[in-house]
């Protein structure tokens, strides 16, 4: 396992200065530590290779954004604007991938400050996943037992104007409705 990065150990004012540089992606590593030179003169600033580091991991990072916003946006192009069961199965696998790559990330960059609450907001945003999941699998099993109950309403109908204009009694009607259709 690593260790702490010596960037999460630096005030957080210089922490943000260098994610927001690194967010705009503008910078080669060189510039970015002469940018935190003219910005913070009398700190103590990070090595080049721990930039790198960081660098390297927030391109990680960005990167399973990217891919996850691209799947969300082929999905919503093939099914259309509507968020459905396939999307909400999608989005509640993102948020448990990144969920998962923090937990990760937070192990190898310092194990030995994680503490119960740090486990309980980790659980708590995977039951929140879990949570999608199910409610995802529910409005599945939902809408499949109204379009159930739609189609044998249908067929319970036509199968009553095929029997009076067939001349069918209740018994043979009733067999068709229990065997065929399975309407009890």
């Amino acid at each position: 396992m690593g260790r702490k990065s010596g960037i999460d150990k630096l005030p957080e004012n210089i922490r943000n200065h260098i994610e927001r540089r690194l967010r705009e992606n503008e910078m080669t590593l060189d510039e970015l530590i002469d940018d935190l030179r003219v910005a913070f003169p009398e700190e103590t600033l990070p090595s080049r290779s721990a930039l790198g580091r960081k660098r390297m991991a927030f391109d990680e990072m960005a990167k399973s954004m990217r891919e996850i916003d691209a799947a969300s946006r082929a999905l919503v192009a093939e099914m259309g604007e509507s968020f459905d069961d396939r999307s909400g199965a999608l989005l509640a696998q993102a948020v448990t991938t990144l969920a998962t790559n923090v937990a990760f990330q937070r192990l190898q960059d310092e194990p030995e400050d994680l503490d119960v609450g740090d486990v309980l907001k980790l659980a708590r945003t995977a039951r929140a996943a879990q949570e999608a999941r199910v409610l995802s699998l529910k409005e599945r099993m939902q809408i499949e037992k109204i379009a159930r109950e739609k189609l044998l309403a249908e067929q319970s109908e036509n199968l009553e104007k095929e029997a009076k204009q067939q001349g069918m009694n209740e018994e043979q009607v009733q067999f068709w409705r229990e065997r065929v259709l399975g309407i009890k």
